[in-house]
């Protein structure tokens, strides 16, 4: 697996565990544009623009990616993952509602069993967490018109540290047991599989379910090890493309860049299965939560929640429920999106519908709004005087002349479909909002934006008014028009905004919000607003300061937060230790983990940044990075991949007239396993 042993996840312990048994190791697998934060380097796998033909299971399962639940993202083998709590989550996909948007698979995963079989080689549910087995669950799952799955490993045992029985050498025994117990769905792991030959193993468990008679879903989780998606569309239904996700933007970033590239092999009854769902887990914001939802739904991939729905809060459900976003992942055409640009974190996918249409994702990988911009006829529709595109977060329908365009917010995703409808003019007019500038500002001192509104439909917006409002106490008057009496196609208003955040305000990101109203020609009424962010921020001081001791802007990183004069412990803040690189310790500096990348507000006063960069000693010989230093848009230093081989480079930047300096560190080309990189004794001259 790629994540070390320092984290309690199904990932750690399969790498304590190992391939072999417990001695080896298991590997697992567009406003001007802002600044654009580089996109983080993962393993790109290169397919053919047409996958080779190999049969799907001719069972007519699956023929939409699979919709459901799975414990594991949210309980791991805790105590409270029950009976009790299986039937709740059945209940609740009811109730919310969960069950109508298209959810069927209530899964259980590790966990669910006794270590040890009975006299007749047996699987036995763990009585304690199931004291009426597992068939009385299938059976309450069933009465609410749902499906149940279960969990296995293919090999001796499963991945928990435990030792819950796999089933290499009891395929036909465990599955006959699966569908006797009414199971619908088999989650098929990796580990302790004696170097068994993965095609064998799991087309051995094909067998051995096709032999029960019983209609499951057969999941394949060997985590992307051997190419499955080059092998195994006629042995199980979906296949896993990589490591385990972990409830984190780097992480699922990662993950989808591994997958967007094997496209080709993905379609109905056999499926790209970039891992769980970590909406509602905590450990990313509801905006990257929503980027999160839309990237796996335009990816054709398996919807299946990881987060404990009786926790759930109303931003998770509504999130999980919007019915737009599904119909995109389960259209029965069953195209994954693929790919039409991805320069500068600005990304823009594009799905192919069966009814024609086009969904699109603009998606913002970076720290800062941007926009992003395509055409319809770059995303693949036919020419046409006019277009019908929904926005399927704001639930609404406009016309569009033939331009995509949103200002997207820092990790956010505009999600898009987009149709040559002839019944384009019954919709108003798209109009795009934008906001021109540095949305950074000291306290008590005046800064210029420019709102911008353009009007990208086929037909004039009417009666234009446009707004900038921030928090209360915030000076933000107009300097020029705020109105129009007709805007017509392609045509923009421009107008000056001076925004003063009152003296003493802290440090920190604020709200703004840009709205403009307008008719469309039959005379509707029409509303849209963009939120964005400033930061109110304080110039360094003069002198030189170490960076671990100034605020920073943001920050991301493979795993955990980014820490201060420790390492990266990988999970919560404050775990890391002693910053060490080729035995040498450091009591200053950055602990980050790639890809990371963390800015700071150098306020154009400030001329040097100089560290002593490299792999944490902690990893052994483990681990592989690139350093990177850039001065607002430009990369001003760079190491070549070091390895925890290697003693501290020094890293020198002349960053004389920048406004902000960013600190990135990309994986070296190979992954994140064990990337744990140090910024020692990083300094910043004023």
């Amino acid at each position: 697996m790629r994540h070390p042993h320092t984290r309690t996840t199904r990932t750690a312990r399969r790498r304590l565990l190992g391939a072999l048994g417990a001695g080896l190791l298991c590997t697992a697998g567009l406003a001007t544009p802002a600044v654009a934060t580089p996109a983080a380097r993962a393993p790109v796998t290169t397919v053919p623009a047409q996958a080779p033909a190999v049969p799907a299971l001719a069972d007519g399962l699956a023929l939409t990616p699979p919709m459901g639940f799975n414990n594991w993202n949210s309980t791991h083998c805790r105590a409270d993952f029950n009976e009790t709590m299986v039937k709740g989550i059945a209940d609740l996909f009811v109730a919310k509602g969960l069950k109508d948007a298209g959810y069927r698979y209530v899964n259980l995963d590790d966990c669910w069993a006794l270590p040890n079989r009975d006299a007749n080689g047996k699987l036995v549910p763990d009585p304690a967490r199931f004291p009426n087995g597992i068939k009385a669950v299938a059976d309450y799952v069933h009465s609410k018109g749902l499906k149940l799955g279960i969990y296995t490993s293919a090999g001796i045992k499963t991945c928990n540290s435990a030792g819950f029985p796999g089933a290499l050498g009891h395929e036909y025994s465990d599955a006959r047991q699966f569908a006797d117990w009414g199971v619908d769905y088999l989650k098929y792991d990796n580990c302790n599989n004696l170097g068994v030959d993965a095609r064998s193993r799991y087309r051995t468990m094909r067998d051995a379910l096709r032999a029960t008679g019983r209609p499951i879903v057969y999941s394949i989780c060997e985590w992307g090890e051997n190419k499955p998606w080059e092998w195994a569309a006629d042995v199980g239904h979906l296949w896993r493309t990589t490591g385990d996700i972990s409830d984190d933007w780097g992480s699922m970033v990662s993950i989808l860049k591994q997958n967007l590239p094997l496209a080709p092999y993905a379609g109905p009854g056999h499926w790209n299965d970039p891992d769980m769902l970590e909406v509602g887990n905590g450990g990313m914001t509801d905006t990257e939560y929503r980027s999160h939802f839309s990237l796996w739904s335009i990816m054709a991939a398996p919807l299946l929640i990881g987060t404990d729905l009786r926790k759930a809060t109303p931003a998770t459900f509504d999130i999980l429920d919007n019915k737009d976003v599904i119909a995109v992942d389960q259209d029965p055409l069953g195209k994954q999106g693929t790919v039409i640009s991805s320069v500068g974190g600005r990304w823009v996918i594009a799905k192919e519908m069966k009814d024609g249409s086009r969904a699109v994702a603009l998606f913002n990988e970076s720290g800062t709004a941007q926009r992003i911009a395509t055409t319809a006829s770059a995303v693949g529709l036919p020419a046409a005087p006019a277009y019908t595109v929904r926005d399927l977060w704001q639930h609404r329908d406009d016309n569009t002349a033939g331009t995509l365009a949103s200002t997207v917010p820092a990790h956010g995703t505009v999600l898009l479909r987009v149709s040559a409808d002839p019944r384009w003019a019954t919709h108003p007019p798209a109009v795009e909002l934008g906001l021109d500038g540095s949305p950074l500002l000291e306290a008590a001192t005046p800064v210029t934006l420019t709102g911008t509104v353009t009007d990208l439909g086929r037909t004039p917006a009417r009666r234009l008014s446009v707004s900038l409002t921030g928090p209360a106490g915030w000076s933000v008057r107009p300097t020029s028009a705020t109105t129009a009496g007709a805007l017509p196609t392609g045509r923009t208003l421009r107008t000056g905004w001076r925004v003063t955040a009152p003296a003493g305000t802290p440090t920190g990101a604020y709200d703004l919000t840009l709205r403009a109203r307008y008719r469309s020609p039959s005379g509707e009424q029409v509303s849209s607003a963009l939120p964005l962010s400033a930061s109110v921020v304080v110039r360094p001081p003069a002198g030189t300061s170490y960076l671990s001791d100034l605020p920073w802007l943001s920050a991301t990183n493979g795993w955990g937060p980014v820490e201060r004069d420790t390492s990266n412990g990988e999970s919560a803040a404050g775990d890391g230790h002693p910053i060490t690189i080729g035995g040498t310790v450091y009591a200053k500096g950055l602990g980050a983990h790639a890809p990371s990348d963390i800015s700071f507000y150098t306020g154009r006063a400030c001329r040097t940044v100089r560290a002593d960069v490299g792999v944490d000693d902690e990893k052994g010989l483990k681990g592989t990075v690139a350093f990177e230093i850039w001065a607002d848009g430009t990369k001003v230093a760079a190491t070549g991949v070091l390895t925890n081989t290697m003693p501290a480079q020094p890293l020198t930047a002349d960053v004389t007239g920048a406004q902000v300096v960013r600190l990135v560190v990309t994986d070296g080309g190979d992954g994140n396993d064990s990337d744990h990189a140090d910024w020692a004794d990083a300094a910043l001259t004023c």
